[in-house]
């Protein structure tokens, strides 16, 4: 199972070579961005647990790139540890008040660099910041989302859950199901910003549930669209004869074989209109029910 996802900016080939070779070595996923503007569609696309960043780059500067990132509401949570040749007590504290989480010096020693990685990604981890599985925001940033918006109008929510996950993981094993949590994590990413806003928020609330905080106006439009893509390339994640018959095999509790429909994904809607809502709980509680709805009409269609 992967350490993680290391997304490398530096337009210095030779480290990032360096870098990506040893940090491969260790059991992470890694991918390098030699420019600033790289970096950025990179870190929507990916989706890493965090971010080496060079401050020098030949386009924007690794401040700017900071910047941008912890203004975005669907890559914020991404902690960032700065790589720089610059040891100035100024570029530093400036690195710091945008946001970046660590900062080391080159020349470094490459051990104490993985230890800072490791460190920071345990550090989102544990104060539920982050997914481990999707690198997506959870916990604590979901619930103050969802603060906020009470205080909205016209705001919109997808409750997302993946039907027949839990049998997929039975035959294929949890890291292919953590395959598809990212699978399904970067399917939503795409959709968004192909046809959400700047402002729209992306989070993984746990298992096989996934949140898409938007515009009440957009939401049908999005699930539409999100189920359509699941449903087109979910079928990638199974053997050759799985796909071609349409249904999973398990075993029952008496040992009887029962067939299981390809994962799709269940998506229920919830907005603005449908409140008043006076707290999280409301929300969360209408947002679970419009999903069991979702479920309800789709078995009696079936």
């Amino acid at each position: 199972m992967s350490e993680g996802r290391i997304l490398v900016v530096e337009d210095d080939f030779d480290i990032s070579n360096m870098l990506q070779l040893y940090f491969k070595s260790q059991g992470y996923e890694v991918y390098v961005a030699p420019r600033g503007g790289v970096a950025l569609e990179m870190t929507r696309q990916k989706m890493p647990n965090v971010i080496v960043l060079d401050i020098m780059l030949p386009d924007i500067d690794g401040y700017e790139v900071c910047r941008q990132l912890r203004t975005n509401l669907r890559t914020s949570h991404i902690p960032i540890i700065f790589l720089t040749q610059k040891d100035e007590r100024s570029d530093k504290i400036r690195g710091l008040e945008l946001g970046a989480d660590d900062y080391i010096t080159k020349p470094f020693d490459v051990e104490e660099l993985r230890l800072r990685v490791r460190n920071t990604i345990k550090s989102a981890e544990v104060a539920s910041l982050t997914s481990p599985s999707t690198g997506l925001a959870s916990g604590r940033l979901i619930e103050q989302q969802l603060r906020e918006i009470i205080h909205w109008d016209g705001w919109g929510i997808l409750y997302i859950g993946i039907k027949g996950l839990d049998a997929f993981n039975e035959v294929y094993g949890f890291v292919a199901g953590e395959e598809v949590l990212r699978f399904t994590g970067m399917l939503l990413s795409d959709v968004v910003d192909e046809l959400g806003t700047p402002d729209d928020f992306i989070g993984h609330i746990g298992g096989d549930d996934f949140i898409i905080i938007t515009q009440q106006t957009l939401v049908h439009q999005l699930r539409d669209e999100i189920v359509k893509r699941f449903s087109q390339s979910v079928g990638t994640h199974y053997d050759f004869m799985t796909r071609q018959q349409g249904y999973l095999l398990v075993e029952d509790d008496d040992g009887n074989s029962v067939k299981v429909p390809l994962m799709s994904l269940s998506v229920g809607v919830l907005t603005a209109s449908d409140g008043p809502f006076t707290d999280i709980r409301e929300i969360t509680e209408a947002a679970a029910e419009a999903r069991r709805e979702a479920q309800r009409n789709a078995a009696q269609g079936s």
